[in-house]
């Protein structure tokens, strides 16, 4: 289990209904088709956090390469305004922060601390679902 941060280029506020409403659907999509599940997603105007829990033989990097790709890609297609503010055609910075989470304890804490992760009451909650303690397939 993994909680990801995932900050906009230039780290500039586009991070609206519309966007939160593709993020959403999209990691949904995603998570038909790997074998990553998306625990929690958060939002706050310029960066995202993730609660994802996946299968060991994918890499934190490989999950969030996965994620930031497809998101990015669905994101710029059907809302041509955010490539318009985010000049390049680029929707994610370079970087990500990632921390592991262990499974019983620290998955509320976890929880608790993205919520309160908001400046003045801006974090959305945009998606929530319970962790499996169980192994995910690998096939």
């Amino acid at each position: 289990m993994y909680h990801f941060v995932c900050v906009a280029k230039y780290r500039r506020l586009v991070i609206n209904k519309t966007v939160d409403m593709i993020l959403r659907n999209t990691c949904i999509e995603i998570s038909k088709r790997y074998e990553i599940r998306f625990l929690e997603i958060g939002a706050e105007g310029d960066h995202i956090h993730f609660l994802i829990q996946s299968v060991p033989t994918y890499s934190p990097t490989k999950i969030v390469t996965k994620v930031k790709s497809i998101t990015a890609r669905e994101i710029l297609s059907k809302v041509p305004s955010v490539k318009e503010q985010l000049w390049g055609g680029e929707f994610w910075s370079d970087g990500y922060f990632v921390s592991t989470v262990g499974e019983h304890a620290n998955e509320d804490v976890i929880r608790q601390y993205i919520k309160n992760q908001g400046k003045n009451g801006k974090y959305k909650q945009l998606h929530k679902k319970k962790a499996l303690y169980k192994q995910l397939s690998l096939f």
